[in-house]
């Protein structure tokens, strides 16, 4: 079972959505390969490890968190990428 599951609307096409995905994973030193259909990231989190994947699906970006810090909830790491790609 993953560590959290959710769907992130968007209204753009789905190379903008990525793109800004990948830069803000890169801008913390993590990894974003993929395309417009399904792939995979990871990025360190205050020293932990945040990793999973994603898939498009029509307008939405769906995130599953298979790794991620105990006291990081899913509710936080939302929000984070929903303000990364608005």
């Amino acid at each position: 079972m993953s560590a959290c599951n959710f769907n992130i609307p968007f209204s753009v096409d789905p190379e903008v959505v990525l793109e800004k995905a990948k830069r803000a994973v890169e801008k913390q030193s993590g990894n974003f390969t993929g395309d417009t259909n399904s792939g995979n990231f990871d990025v360190s989190f205050f020293g932990q490890k945040v990793a999973g994947t994603y898939t498009v699906n029509g307008a939405e970006l769906n995130i599953v968190v298979d790794e991620k810090p105990f006291m990081v909830p899913c509710s936080a790491i939302e929000s984070f990428l929903k303000s990364q790609l608005s």
